[in-house]
């Protein structure tokens, strides 16, 4: 049994949400979203909240159930406040510039890396912090996830991205054996 299936979802105030054949759509200050929910739901909207209710029999039904829930309130915290990550790029000689909708990253290759920006994303660069915002959870978390691919932190010196606020388990190097 979910537990976060069970919880209705508070409808914030200056966000309308429309549901029309498994299709969810929500309006709010910062933008629109869609989501496709699976069949083995039931979304049903009162003025107040929004309960997601499952209807299927099938062995994962209860994940989608929750999974739905949770999918509708980011969809809900996403037009009405925003997502924000911070990576930070630490390392002697690497470097990133914002050029229009695109990212210049020097990382140490024998070329430098270019990253389009994709739309519904908007990312600031300040000292070696990239900061990736935008209403779509999954948007932001997955631009940020492949940039922090290109260059993940390494153990011994801690060279690469790496998320503002994580923690690096760094490794002790050789010794020399005297």
């Amino acid at each position: 049994m979910s537990r976060i299936g069970k919880k209705p979802i508070v409808i914030p105030q200056g966000v309308t949400i429309n549901v029309d054949n498994n299709l969810v759509s929500v309006k709010g200050p910062k933008g629109n979203l869609t989501f496709q929910y699976h069949l083995d739901v039931a979304i049903e909207i009162t003025p107040e909240n929004i309960l997601v209710e499952k209807i299927g029999k099938g062995k994962n039904a209860p994940a989608i159930w929750g999974t739905t829930a949770r999918i509708i309130g980011n969809m809900f915290e996403g037009v009405t406040v925003g997502f924000k990550k911070q990576l930070e790029l630490n390392g002697v000689g690497f470097r990133m510039a914002l050029a229009g909708r695109k990212i210049t990253l020097a990382l140490g290759f024998s070329h430098p890396v270019e990253v389009e920006i994709p739309t519904g994303i908007e990312v600031a660069i300040e000292g070696n912090t990239m900061t990736v915002s935008g209403i779509d959870k999954h948007e932001v978390g997955q631009f940020s996830a492949n940039i922090r691919a290109l260059k993940p932190v390494e153990p011994y010196k801690g060279k690469g991205f790496k998320y503002v606020g994580e923690h690096v388990r760094r490794k002790e190097g050789k010794k020399s054996s005297k």
